[in-house]
């Protein structure tokens, strides 16, 4: 296995409103490094965890110039977090109210947001219940509409039931699953995909989420228009905004993009090229990207 799970940051354990056990990594500078500077907070998409963020964490809190602490987040059911035995609290309202929860935990009254999938989804919630909290955020191939063929390629992968008997068959069915669309990867890309998705147990991978998050996504009724959160991505409007857009992403549309961009005249648009849903963050262009964006805030 890789470092990917390990080294640089400390362990976090917090509670969330109604008393669930929630997990958090907390990549903090030695010392007064940050300088007074705004720690950057991650949120996971849909059933993936912190181990998403480890290498652009590690960069973050690394800069040469400006450090910054980085808190990342596994929601609830998800990696470290505790599963919640009311399986209907799985949804944005509720994991909204979480990471509010943790920046009470961690006294942080202002951070800069960056949001994959799920996590960008509950960033838009955010902006309109708790904007005090957002210095700035960036949204990793989400936006306020959902295109319904993409998440249905996601239910229908994510339930499966195909379960890898060892890491290198977890590392190829990645690569049989997704490797059109992410052309950019390498071996020890997938590699470290599959240490980042799959838990450890007695040497063998195992899906690291609640199964009933992915059981929901069996209820959705496809052929009704999903709702949307342009009412939301207004409150986005008035904040530092980039977006990140996976080159082959099935979730994101170009059409998408276009009205976010028309309603926010400053949004900073960067495309993971060779990349579907979600791009990882460490690759290519787009951690210069992130570190220049994050530089600009306080």
């Amino acid at each position: 296995m890789t470092d990917m799970a390990t080294g640089g940051f400390q362990e976090r354990y917090y509670s969330s409103a109604d008393g669930l056990t929630l997990y958090a990594r907390d990549y903090q500078p030695e010392g007064a490094a940050t300088a007074g500077r705004l720690p950057v907070i991650c949120l996971p998409g849909l059933t993936r965890n912190s181990r998403d963020f480890h290498p652009l964490a590690l960069l973050l809190r690394r800069d040469e110039t400006a450090p910054r602490r980085v808190i990342t987040l596994d929601s609830r059911g998800r990696g470290n977090s505790a599963w919640d035995e009311n399986k209907a609290n799985y949804n944005l309202a509720v994991e909204t109210a979480d990471v509010i929860a943790a920046c009470a935990a961690f006294g942080v009254e202002r951070a800069i947001f960056i949001g994959t999938s799920r996590g960008g989804l509950i960033l838009h919630l955010i902006a309109a219940t708790r904007p005090d909290l957002l210095e700035a955020v960036i949204l990793n191939d989400i936006g306020p509409v959902i295109e319904a063929g993409g998440l249905a390629l996601i239910r229908d992968y994510l339930n499966s039931g195909r379960k890898p008997a060892d890491w290198k068959e977890a590392t190829d069915t990645l690569q049989e699953n997704h490797g059109a669309s992410f052309t950019a990867l390498a071996e020890e890309d997938w590699r470290e995909m599959a240490f980042a998705i799959y838990r450890d147990i007695g040497g063998k991978p195992a899906a690291d989420f609640d199964p009933a998050i992915a059981e929901a996504l069996r209820s959705i009724d496809f052929s009704q228009p999903l709702p949307d959160l342009w009412e939301q991505f207004e409150n986005l409007s008035r904040l530092p905004l980039m977006l990140i857009r996976g080159e082959n992403s099935p979730l994101l549309s170009r059409e998408t993009v276009e009205e976010m961009a028309r309603r926010h005249a400053g949004l900073i648009l960067q495309t993971a090229g060779g990349q579907g849903h979600a791009p990882l963050l460490h690759l290519g262009n787009i951690p210069t990207a992130i570190r220049a964006f994050v530089s600009g805030c306080r």
